[in-house]
């Protein structure tokens, strides 16, 4: 119990000693002779939580330090080097279990989203082979976050996942659309006879390519003009904003360098090995037709 008296009471010790406590049979008491009165230092409240006393020990972190890891190394000192009596519980709490929270959903959408994407890409394509293809080039689209993250010396947080999660949507939406004019373009050639050699593929996949680099610079820039004055604002906030838009910002370019050359070039290999197959299959079945002919002439 907390008794709280007039600050002129609290800072007069002896004064407070004479203050009268009415009893039961009306008699006046000192309050002296009721208590015994120290001056200690303690906490500046008394506070609970889930019904038990707790107090807080507030850390502020130096520039360029994250807090998973100081509170990771943190711990283990803590573990060594302090022993807690028993009832006594040590919690981490603050951003940190935040940040822990957001990456207990992030670590259940991440994979629920990438299972979304992929039978998205499936229904479109209705082709596991190109499927798994696209599926396989979007980390590389995270390679120019990587880089700015690490130039602009900004570490792992949630708004960076979620820049992250943005980005991978950027790369499997262009990759689609590439993905889409390369297959047209390769299977327009086959239709008219085109399609007799590897350097027939070639020009297949370079003119549907072709058409793509419009479109895409215009995607990338309108993007980026709009993430740039993010990235340059020192307004309330912007902090958490500049980390969630930095991630988009360099992977921007390298989904623009994913779509142009990446994808271009592994359907290159994919379909040069299906293309020499059928060139093969061809000439074999071209070979015993003249044989018999050469037999009976």
């Amino acid at each position: 119990m907390q008794v709280r008296y007039p600050r002129e009471l609290r800072d007069n010790l002896p004064a407070l000693r004479q203050v009268l406590v009415p009893t039961p049979t009306g008699a006046q008491v000192p309050l002296g002779q009721l208590a015994r009165f120290e001056l200690v230092e303690g906490p500046p409240m008394i506070k609970s939580e889930n019904a038990r006393p707790n107090a807080w020990v507030y850390i502020d972190l130096e520039q360029g330090v994250d807090i998973g890891s100081y509170v990771q190394r943190a711990r283990e000192l803590v573990a060594r080097e302090v022993e807690l009596p028993p009832g006594y519980a040590l919690v981490w709490s603050g951003q940190y279990e935040y940040m822990e929270r957001a990456a207990r959903r992030l670590r259940f959408l991440v994979p629920l989203t990438i299972g979304i994407v992929f039978l998205l890409l499936l229904i479109h394509f209705r082709s596991l082979r190109e499927t798994l293809l696209l599926m396989a080039t979007l980390p590389m689209a995270a390679i120019g976050a990587i880089w700015l993250m690490s130039v602009l010396g900004f570490n792992m947080s949630v708004a960076a996942a979620v820049g992250y999660i943005a980005v991978a949507g950027l790369a499997a939406e262009t990759g689609v659309v590439m993905q889409a004019f390369l297959s047209d373009t390769i299977e327009r050639y086959r239709r008219e006879g085109r399609l007799s050699s590897i350097g027939a593929l070639q020009a297949a996949l370079e003119e549907g390519a072709s058409r793509r680099v419009r479109p895409l610079l215009m995607t990338v820039s309108t993007s980026l003009i709009g993430l740039l004055p993010v990235m340059f604002g020192t307004e309330t906030g912007a902090e958490v904003m500049k980390r969630l838009a930095a991630p988009m910002v360099g992977g921007l370019f390298s989904a623009a360098a994913l779509t142009l050359i990446v994808i271009p070039a592994l359907n290159m290999i994919i379909h040069r090995a299906r293309l020499r197959r059928e060139l093969e299959t061809t000439t074999t079945d071209h070979q015993p037709e003249a044989a018999a002919t050469t037999s009976s002439s």
